[in-house]
């Protein structure tokens, strides 16, 4: 299994947007393979700190997912337009859960 935290802050004038973007792809990762990776996206409560954490049985599901046409927009959206800094990539190990999602 990958496990994925990425961390990013964008400028406050793009919350907004952002927000929307991010609905727009949630929405069309809930039309994937549910069964085969999970998706969460949290903000802090500066309210401009994103944290997306993401989980995917493979990398092959891990490129379809990132591959969205809804998220790549999101993705050059946030990086040309929100973006402040450079999002922070951490791969994390998955020790266990409450739920039975992924394998």
């Amino acid at each position: 299994m990958i496990a994925v935290q990425v961390t990013y802050q964008i400028n406050a004038e793009f919350v907004e947007e952002n927000k929307r973007n991010i609905a727009a792809f949630l929405a069309d990762f809930r039309e994937l393979l549910h069964s085969k990776f999970l998706y969460h996206v949290y903000v802090k409560q500066d309210g401009l700190t994103f944290v997306h954490v993401s989980m995917y049985e493979s990398e092959e599901i891990q490129q379809q997912v990132l591959n969205t046409p809804s998220f790549v927009h999101f993705q050059q959206q946030r990086d040309e337009k929100g973006l402040i800094g450079s999002p922070t990539i951490e791969k994390l190990e998955h020790i266990g859960s409450s739920l039975r999602i992924i394998k």
